[in-house]
């Protein structure tokens, strides 16, 4: 492990803290270089996977500057979006008030995704992008995620994944290990903010793991969604009880 960012254990979430504090003025535009934009047809495929329709309750945990936010509030859905960095959120605030008057605006609230303010069955869907990876307690994360769900409710789960086939996988974590800082040290002027990708998904149990404890959770429907061969993944699953 490289990145100062990246800690193991309780101090995970203090660091987390600071890489996002250190990120958000240019997190946006390094989505796009990094990912040549493709990060925006990925949120879109996720909107239209969750299925929300107009009315329903949709939350977006770890939302960061508001993409996935705005899009659930785009088809409809009472959209709230709840992330525990301050920076990030002010930059969707600052998006929020550059809408039209005539669109949905969704609500933002600060928060911990692992002691999420909601109480239980408050949402038809819930999402998470790229945050996942980013907790302290991945299940427990989860497991909070499903709290909130309503009997029948949706979760879907977009981030990094590992592909399966060694040489492609192999490939990607070049990518992520040489070239993703070199965004870091260009943008924020620290390597370590990008380099802290490849070492939380080292870490983390991506999309097998996530359908896993899905499974585990007693999720309906599950599915798991390969995009450019598994360098990310939306894993997706409907809460029994409907």
């Amino acid at each position: 492990m490289s990145s100062k960012y990246f800690q193991p254990g309780e101090e995970r979430a203090d660091k987390v803290v600071d890489l996002f504090a250190a990120v958000a003025p240019r997190y946006d535009l390094i989505n796009d270089l990094q990912s040549f934009g493709l990060h925006r047809l990925w949120k879109a495929r996720l909107i239209r996977l969750s299925g929300v329709r107009p009315g329903e309750a949709a939350l977006d945990v770890c939302c960061g500057t508001g993409d996935v936010t705005f899009r659930l509030a785009e088809a409809g859905a009472e959209a709230t979006g709840i992330d525990f960095s301050q920076p990030m959120l002010d930059v969707a605030a600052r998006r929020a008030d550059r809408l039209p008057g005539n669109q949905p605006r969704p609500r933002f609230l600060q928060g911990d995704a692992l002691r999420l303010p909601f109480p239980d069955h408050r949402f038809d869907v819930v999402t998470i992008s790229y945050g996942l990876r980013n907790l302290a307690d991945f299940g427990g994360g989860l497991r909070e995620l499903t709290r909130v769900l309503r009997p029948g409710g949706r979760l879907l789960v977009l981030d990094f994944g590992k592909p399966s086939w060694a040489p492609w996988r192999w490939v990607y974590f070049q990518y992520l290990r040489w070239i993703c800082p070199v965004f870091g040290r260009w943008f924020c002027g620290d390597g370590d903010t990008h380099g802290y990708i490849l070492d939380s998904l080292l870490a983390y149990p991506a999309q097998e793991g996530v359908d896993r404890e899905l499974k585990n959770l007693g999720y309906a429907e599950r599915r798991r969604v390969e995009l450019l061969g598994g360098m990310m993944s939306i894993n997706l699953g409907r809460r029994p009880g409907a």
